[in-house]
Parts: C-alpha cells; structure tokens; sequence
C-alpha cells in the first residue's frame, strides 16, 4: 500500500530551490530530504552550494555531510535510504519534502532502480583492453550468449552499455540483465514540481554563483582536500567545480581557463538537467518569478 503522494522540488543548478524549500518546508512542517548526489559528502561545501549553517539550522535536512568521500553511493542506495527516511519522518508526524536536482537519484527515487553490483578495475580494464583489441562485434556476441536479453536491447555500436554488460558478467558470473529484473518499486507516490526561469537569467545565475564561491574560497577548499591526501580520481572529485580547481591547482591550465570551463561546463549541466525534465509528462513547471504565494507549489 503506498502512502499519500511526496513532493519533489526539482530543478536546475542555480535556479532558486534553496530559499524556497526553506520557505515551502517552514509552511509544510516539513524535513528536507536532499537528493543532490554531493552534498551528502562531508567536506564538499562551497563548490556543491551545499547549505549553510543558518539554513541546516532553520529545516531539518537529510543526506547532507553523511558520507566520507571514499565512500560509495548510488542513485539505487539513495532511493533504498530515502524510502526509509521519508518512512521514520511520516512517523514523526512531519511532511517530507524531497528537493534537489541530480536526475538520477530523483528517477530511483520516483520509479526504483536495479542496483547494479560495483566492478572491480582489473575487470574493467580487461573488458576495455579486449575491446581494443577485439572490436565491438565480439564483445557483442559473446554478450548474446551469455545475456542475450541484455544484448537485444542494445545497439552493439554503442560500446558503453556493452562494455558495462560485459562487466558486471564477468565480476559476478550473472547476467546484468538478472539484476535489472530486481528493481524494487517505490512504497510512495510522488509529484514533482520543476522550477525554472528565464535561460538567459539562469546562465547569469550561474555565471554570479561560481564568482561567489571562488570569492568564499572554492580553491582553498579543493587545496585542502588534495592537502589532506584524497585521491583526485574518486568520484566526488571527478565532478564540476572541483575537477577544474584540480586542474589549474596541478599547474594544467590557468586560472582564467579554470574559471571559464566552471562556467561553461554548469551551464551544460543546466541544460542537461531540463532536457532530462522534459522527458516526463507528469511533471509540473513552475516559473520561480512566477511565485508568489507557496501554495502554488502544493497544488
């Protein structure tokens, strides 16, 4: 049986969701439930705009400062946590109210996702070195005779899902397909609610906000983490805001080119994450200039 329905508060990078899910959680008696694939990380803080004290302080949030960055999460673990936190708040008597705009984590979170087992890097760089060497057409057939369900679903010319096929095969002897039939569906209903504004605004936005985090100390913080010995290669690393600082920390491009590629690669960022949007139906879209009373939110 699921419960009443969980609002999601969606959207770009930048495009105001901080300020209103305070708002809008203050007005529901609500906790936050974070879905933002980094600021669950602990140390992480200027470059994901994770939020301040203050706002930590006014709404009870979750899946903030949880994890070390050695840590491993997934789309499909957040899902599995979050069921189970939105579960102990509805307990409490409070509302939940999922906000965040990492697509992947809100598509696990809203219609499940297989948790597809890790796979070691010998592994991965067997399957990749035989794809060099091999080429893709035997790779794919070999994956018709050991998934033949996965491999019919596939474009043998696309090498990323074969490879990640092959993968998952050979770390555990299973078809990858025999995990993707696992999918836990979700025990709620959820709506979302996506807010946006004006694309040229929204690239302003973006534009003024890593200003802003390299004035708070966005190098300071990279310099720190690569000071206190974590790997540039782990994956929280590996992502925008902090890959660019690495490199112009490591002497590989200026810090002019540092600061264009932040901005230009969150902008694409931002596109990418309303063109995953549009992909769904079910959703709405908001305008935030358009709100003026948080009740059009709930509606």
């Amino acid at each position: 049986m699921k419960h009443a329905s969980v609002l999601i508060l969606a959207g770009p990078t930048a495009v105001g969701k901080t300020e209103l899910s305070l708002q809008l959680a203050e007005q529901m008696s609500a906790e936050i439930v974070s879905a933002d694939s980094r600021q669950v990380y602990r140390r992480l803080d200027i470059g994901t705009a994770k939020p301040t004290p203050e706002e930590l302080a006014r709404v009870r949030h979750h899946f903030i400062d949880e994890l070390d960055l050695e840590e491993p999460f997934s789309a499909g673990r957040f899902a599995e946590a979050a069921w189970e936190r939105i579960r102990e708040i509805h307990a409490r008597g409070r509302a939940a109210l999922v906000v965040g705009g990492s697509t992947l984590y809100l598509y696990a979170l809203q219609y499940g996702l297989a948790e597809i087992p890790t796979v070691s890097a010998g592994t991965r760089a067997a399957i990749e070195e035989r794809l060099g060497r091999e080429g893709a057409e035997a790779l794919y057939r070999e994956l018709q005779s050991v998934d033949p369900e996965a491999a019919a679903t596939m474009d043998p010319t696309k090498t990323q899902r074969l490879v990640r096929a092959l993968e998952v095969y050979h770390e555990t002897g299973e078809p990858i397909s025999s995990f993707q039939r696992k999918t836990i569906r979700p025990p709620f209903n959820f709506r979302t609610v996506v807010l946006t504004r004006d694309r040229a605004a929204l690239y302003e936005r973006i534009n003024r906000r890593v200003d802003l985090m390299l004035d708070a100390g966005l190098l300071d913080e990279v310099a720190g983490l690569l000071e206190a010995g974590f790997d540039p290669s782990v994956n929280p690393l590996r992502t925008i805001g902090y890959q660019e600082p690495i490199r112009f920390l490591q002497g590989e491009i200026s810090r002019e080119e540092m600061v264009r590629l932040i901005k230009r690669n969150t902008r694409r960022y931002a596109k990418r994450q309303l063109t995953w949007y549009r992909r769904f139906s079910d959703v709405r879209w908001v305008d935030v200039l358009s709100v003026q009373d948080l009740n059009v939110l709930l509606q």
